[in-house]
């Protein structure tokens, strides 16, 4: 018996197999390349490589013909029925006249009979290519015949009816000729080719109007479809598709020209008719279609000229700012053949149309949302500079109103609906309830301006939508999970899925808290009343019990907190403070966000309130530095926040911040009170760091000098010593080296390298700088040539000397190295 392993341990013994042969084959083609280069360089005496048996020979081959035996002979044919149909006009049109007419009909009526009845032994010998060109030829000789008939004998008739009356003729011949040599393949494509003109050429030569040439076309594609989807021949098929395609857009094209100009409602709903026809013969041509792809695209077709046709009617029975919706609730109407017995590519293809309407329809409300949502941000440049009449004149500060928008709401509410309705399941379900939310909002948001509503009403109208959208953010997270404190995997796509309907609600409620803002900036209560309100909002939401997800938490505290700091600036320009002193009142927010951020219960609420406290601290800063004395203050306070925060346990790095900013403040203010002595700004860093350095040390005594003291020895000893190169005077160079002597022998007694060698090092450059003067004095005493001669001399003698000297500097290194 079989034993058949468990498909996981098949899986492995497959994989395992399959790694063998591509590590083999790698081999393998390895050394085949290893034996190539070999060959190769060899040159021509190598031993030829023999592969196997069927392998051609390797060596020079005959040159290949570049064209086929088939392909050279079609080409002679081709061209030499051309050159005997050029031939025959040039009979026809120039040596016409040289004959009389007996003649001429005997000469033309016999090319022709023997062209039109060559193909029948031609194809009895097998000769199928060559009977196609001969009757190529003979059916290029009945054009001719037709137009020598209408100028020998019936010159009297019109050209163009004439003309439609032979295209007619002689695509019926051309079919009966084809039927009865049914081998050949030219002339039936052929005759649907003239069976193009016979409709269109008796609508011109009958004066008719652009609605009856327009029937004309159309009807011909109807025929050309009806022939592309009943005929087993494919040549015929190419071209009657070719011929149905081509004349349906120009038919539908003119159709629509004719709606677009029609001047009433009865030419309006003649162009319709005839958009209904092109329709009829797309939607009828999807339902017979072999392809789906090609059903798809013609059902689209039809359902957008269904469409354009009843849009037409309406748009010239109704106001324009209603051609718009009209057209929308019909396409919404081309929904209903959802779930009904068409077949399921014209219903996907009906669809399609619909949805590209609605999208046309949503596409021209944009311009009036964006005006409305945008509009507002030009009250910046205003501000507080009086109350408008009514939302409209809220949003359009510096643009004009679009008129003949007034019905945009409408179409956003109906295509939101459609949105919610239609989708009622499945993976698109969270995609259209979230663009039926977006479009919700966007009716909301143009309505005031549309309806006019009183300044303070569209206030209200704003704010509570904003109230509504965070209302549905905070409970769609809710129930999308479950359970308020967690969220599904977001890198799944259902995860994905169910988290764009909230946050989409989310990202809605700040764009329409911006919007509101930028529309209370005309007045100034309107301005603190909405500021304070959406401080309290988002404040409450961070904090209820019930909306606990850290998502929504997390944004609604830093919104909270950012509008907290917009509401302490608005309050002091209120009160006509100073910026320097409206910082003091802004230093509020990172206190309280200091405060709040351990108690927020999740990290990512935590982080997002530091973050915004410490933007608004940053705002605060900004303000003061108008003023050197509030800065160093508002600098100060900024550092006992930070060391507050420094005390948890999780943020002991803000300690660095708190202490940058307490040594910044101290720096501002020996600025205010014009300190020119960089010791006094260097000092209070170097104390500070030469303790921590201590404790540092005390707490490990393997860590280097260089880490505990190197960095607030440097603060110190640098600055003074390149103050000590531009001061003159005696004190700062008298104290810098007793400072310097005093840390090289600390350095000494504790045997500690950073002291040892920075107090050196400055001891040593302020002692030069001491004797810079003296030596100066004493060069210009010195005769030119001693110099070089005493550099000379000093180079003699380290050269006599260099290996004591080198003993000497190993001995120096190795008691430096000793120190720590």
């Amino acid at each position: 018996m079989t034993n058949i392993p468990p498909p996981a341990e098949e899986l492995r013994i497959l994989d395992h197999e399959l790694w063998r042969l591509d590590a083999r084959r790698a081999q393998l083609l390895a050394r085949r390349t290893w034996l190539l280069d070999v060959l190769r360089a060899a040159g021509p005496q190598a031993a030829p490589v023999h592969g196997p048996a069927g392998w051609p020979p390797r060596g020079p081959q005959p040159p290949r013909p570049e064209a086929t035996a088939p392909g050279v002979q079609n080409v002679l044919l081709v061209l030499g029925g051309v050159l005997l149909t050029i031939a025959a006009i040039a009979f026809t049109l120039v040596s016409w006249g040289d004959m009389g007419i007996a003649g001429r009909a005997a000469v033309l009526g016999a090319v022709t009979t023997a062209a039109l009845a060559a193909p029948v032994p031609l194809l009895k010998r097998g000769l199928r290519s060559t009977a196609e060109s001969v009757a190529g030829l003979g059916l290029a000789l009945t054009v001719l015949d037709a137009y020598a008939l209408h100028e020998v004998a019936l010159s009297s008739l019109d050209g163009t009816g004439y003309a439609a009356a032979a295209a007619a003729l002689l695509a019926a011949l051309w079919t009966a000729y084809g039927r009865v040599l049914g081998d050949l393949r030219l002339p039936l494509p052929a005759a649907v080719a003239a069976a193009q003109l016979p409709l269109l050429l008796w609508a011109a030569a009958a004066d008719a109007g652009d609605h009856t040439i327009t029937a004309a076309l159309l009807v011909t594609a109807a025929l050309d479809a009806a022939v592309a989807l009943t005929t087993p021949v494919r040549p015929v098929r190419v071209v009657a598709a070719v011929g149905a395609y081509g004349t349906g857009a120009l038919g539908v094209l003119a159709a629509g020209l004719l709606t677009w100009d029609a001047p009433g409602p009865s030419a309006a709903a003649r162009a319709a008719a005839l958009l209904a026809l092109g329709a009829a013969i797309a939607l009828g041509a999807a339902w017979r279609a072999p392809e789906e792809r090609a059903a798809l695209g013609l059902a689209s077709a039809g359902g957008l000229l269904a469409v354009a046709a009843a849009g037409g009617v309406l748009r010239s029975a109704l106001p324009g700012v209603w051609t718009v919706p009209a057209c929308l609730a019909c396409a919404i109407a081309l929904l209903s053949v959802r779930g009904t017995w068409l077949p399921e590519a014209v219903r996907r293809g009906l669809f399609l149309a619909s949805t590209a309407v609605q999208a046309l329809a949503v596409a021209w409300t944009l311009p009036l949302v964006a005006l409305v949502l945008l509009g507002p941000a030009d009250w910046a440049a205003h501000a507080w500079s009086g109350t408008p009449s009514d939302a409209r004149d809220a949003v359009t500060v510096s643009a004009p109103w679009m008129s003949g928008t007034e019905s945009a709401p409408l179409v956003l509410a109906a295509v939101a609906a459609v949105l919610a309705l239609t989708f009622r399941g499945g993976p698109p379900r969270p995609f259209a309830l979230s663009g039926a939310l977006l479009l919700a909002w966007s009716t909301a948001l143009a309505l005031p301006a549309i309806t006019q509503l009183p300044y303070p009403a569209a206030l209200l109208v704003h704010g509570a939508t904003t109230v509504a959208t965070l209302t549905a953010a905070a409970y769609t997270y809710t129930s999308a999970t479950g359970d308020s404190d967690s969220f599904g995997d977001s890198t799944t796509a259902e995860g994905r899925r169910a988290s764009l309907l909230p946050t989409t609600a989310l990202c809605l409620t700040l764009l329409g808290s911006l919007h509101l803002v930028a529309l209370s900036l005309a007045s100034e209560a309107a301005t603190l009343a909405v500021l304070g309100s959406l401080t309290a909002v988002f404040a409450s939401t961070a904090v209820l019990p019930r909306w606990k997800h850290p998502h929504v938490r997390a944004v609604t505290t830093a919104a909270a907190l950012a509008y907290a700091s917009t509401l302490a600036c608005a309050t002091g320009a209120s009160l006509d403070w100073r910026p320097q002193h409206i910082a003091l009142l802004v230093l509020v927010v990172p206190a309280v966000a200091a405060v709040l951020a351990p108690r927020l219960g999740d990290r990512t609420t935590t982080v997002s309130a530091e973050i915004t406290g410490a933007v608004a601290g940053l705002l605060a800063i900004g303000l003061a530095t108008t003023d050197l004395p509030v800065l160093a203050l508002v600098l100060a306070l900024c550092g006992v926040i930070a060391a507050g925060t420094a005390v948890r346990e999780d943020r002991r790095r803000v300690g660095h911040a708190a202490a940058v900013l307490f040594v910044l403040a101290a720096w501002v203010r020996l600025t205010a009170w014009e300190v020119g002595a960089p010791e006094a700004y260097t000092l209070p860093v170097t104390v500070p760091a030469l303790l921590l350095g201590y404790v540092r040390r005390s707490r490990d005594a393997e860590a280097s000098s260089w880490t505990a003291y190197g960095p607030g020895l440097s603060v110190t000893l640098l600055p003074s010593l390149l103050a000590v190169w531009g001061d003159a005077n005696w004190p700062r160079p008298l104290l810098l080296g007793a400072a310097a002597l005093a840390v090289t022998l600390v350095g000494v007694r504790h045997r500690l390298r950073a002291p040892l060698i920075l107090g050196g090092a400055t001891l040593l450059l302020t002692a030069l700088h001491e004797l810079a003067p003296y030596i100066a004095q004493a060069m210009g005493a010195v005769p030119r040539w001693a110099p070089p001669a005493l550099a000379g001399l000093l180079l003699l003698t380290l050269g006599a000397t260099y290996e004591q000297r080198l003993r000497d500097a190993r001995r120096l290194r190795d008691t430096l190295s000793k120190l720590r």
